[in-house]
């Protein structure tokens, strides 16, 4: 009887293997393969185990009008269940999906004999091609590829077809606080404005202050380097009320000039600053004429 040779997980075979078989999802004109087999698209069913759980309905109605038209391009790659003849899909979830809503009844698959490590490896490989991934959940996929299976960013960066400095730059996303990491999740801040918050002890402050303002990735480098802006505060860390006096000349004025007027006085303090708000030069014109008592 043959030896049956010891079988090697996903780091044994090789990072660049694995991504061999892991096309991008949509892009089925790259790499394209010969497939092993064509089979009713009712024997082939997707991994329980897949992270990914969310498909934006939109893109997969757009991939399913690409694969009513010219077929999956693209083999899905498969494994087998047991002796059955049905089979798990490894990756291409997406265009199985989409055969669906095309109302396809076969679909061609690539059969793979990988086991469950190297199914979760390509999975999370697969994850990381998607074009909409945020920046957050892109950097998760490298750290689980590194801790998970001991890669290195070099590695990574050679099989990815992505530069060491963009996997290094992605990744130190993740030292941020976690609502700033939601703020990129949600898509409220680029990766370049939340770059520019990494190692800022008061980064969440900073992060809110960036959205309030709503200030460009320059103006955020800017704002990190000398602080966000300093608000008067009372001992508890509360605002500081104006006193009923000054909020009375306030109103006061407002309504005489027909124009915002706020005043800043500090307390204790003889002097203050006054501040009249005109919303067009015909404002500003009367304002002019009632100081200098036109």
């Amino acid at each position: 009887m043959a030896k049956k040779t010891t079988k090697t997980r996903g780091l044994g075979r090789g990072l660049s293997a694995l991504m061999s078989d892991v096309a991008q999802d949509g892009t089925e004109n790259v790499g394209t393969k010969r497939a092993d087999l064509v089979v009713p698209i009712e024997q082939v069913h997707p991994n329980p185990d897949q992270p990914r759980r969310t498909f934006d309905e939109d893109a997969l109605k757009e991939l399913a009008t690409s694969v009513a038209e010219k077929g999956i391009i693209q083999p899905i790659i498969v494994r087998r269940q047991g002796n059955s003849e049905s089979y798990e899909i490894v990756a291409g979830e997406r265009r199985w999906r989409a055969a669906q809503i095309a109302k396809l009844h076969e679909v061609p698959i690539l059969i793979r004999d990988y086991d469950d490590t190297e199914v979760l490896e390509i999975a999370i490989i697969e994850n990381i091609q998607r074009s909409d991934l945020n920046p957050v959940d892109e950097a998760a996929g490298y750290r689980q590829l590194m801790d998970k299976f001991g890669h290195t960013q070099e590695k990574l960066a050679t099989a990815l077809g992505k530069s060491r400095s963009h996997i290094a730059n992605v990744m130190r996303l993740l030292t941020l606080p976690e609502e700033v990491q939601g703020y990129l999740v949600s898509g409220t801040l680029s990766a370049g404005h939340a770059r520019a918050l990494i190692g800022k002890d008061n980064a969440v402050e900073l992060a809110r202050e960036v959205i309030q303002r709503k200030l460009s990735v320059r103006d955020t480098e800017s704002l990190a380097k000398k602080g966000p802006a300093i608000k008067k505060r009372s001992v508890s860390g509360a605002p500081v009320p104006k006193d009923a006096d000054t909020v009375q000349i306030e109103n006061e004025l407002t309504a005489s000039l027909g124009m915002k007027v706020t005043i800043d006085h500090k307390a204790g303090d003889n002097g203050g600053k006054l501040a009249i708000s005109y919303k067009s030069l015909d404002q500003l014109d009367d304002l002019l004429r009632t100081l200098s008592g036109g």
